[in-house]
């Protein structure tokens, strides 16, 4: 089994040393009779960041199967939150690669392992279905109210939209000077055009398009 390790400290240096966690997974990796394939330490990086370079690499590299099996020390050294172990625990499952934490005694090759994962899952998906009817009771309320949701519709004065044209001005140089989306003149414009009368399209009115 080729196993990855990971380590990581806040500071460099004020008794916090990434030889510590490394020394123990290290050890048990060699009782295991792993091989360490490769050690991945981010030195200074908080717990709270979204981008940490070695754990980034790691990702990578389990994508490209370099090794069988995750070990870090602790679960907080390795993710920022639960939803991010999460998230890290079903790449590494769908890739077929194993993950261990010491200090946790988790380890998803063993059924034990198995079952803890699969009562996280169970949690998270839990959680994601309370806040998505969390969600949708809030737009009911907001109905409810009467309070109109989605995008503001935007008004287009398609007479300024023709005379820009006629001045050979693009698409996207009419949507620049409308404050409008690219789309939303060109539709006005084709909106209008085929609505009116020919020899009324010169002086078309303010129309209102998505």
């Amino acid at each position: 089994m080729r196993a990855a390790i990971y380590a990581r400290v806040s500071t460099n240096g004020h008794g916090q040393d990434p030889e510590m966690q490394l020394r123990e997974l290290r050890e048990h990796c060699q009782r295991r009779g792993w091989t360490v394939g490769g050690e991945y330490v981010d030195v200074g990086i908080s717990g709270a960041k979204e981008k940490r370079p070695e754990l980034d690499r790691l990702m990578a590299e389990a994508h490209r199967r370099r090794f069988d099996v995750v070990a870090v020390w602790k679960f907080d050294r390795f993710a920022r939150s639960v939803s991010h172990l999460l998230r890290a625990l079903e790449t590494f499952n769908a890739l077929g690669v194993g993950f261990v934490s010491l200090s946790e005694s988790l380890d998803t090759s063993t059924p034990a392992g198995k079952m803890v994962f699969t009562v996280l899952g169970a949690v998270a998906e839990l959680e994601r279905s309370l806040i998505a009817e969390r969600v949708r009771a809030g737009l009911r309320n907001a109905v409810a109210k009467g309070k109109r949701l989605g995008r503001p519709r935007v008004t287009v004065d398609v007479a300024q939209v023709a005379a820009l044209r006629e001045a050979g001005l693009s698409w996207a140089k009419i949507a620049e000077r409308l404050d409008v989306g690219e789309g939303t003149a060109y539709r006005a414009a084709h909106a209008s055009a085929k609505n009116l009368p020919r020899y009324d399209r010169a002086s078309a009115c303010k129309i209102a398009a998505d």
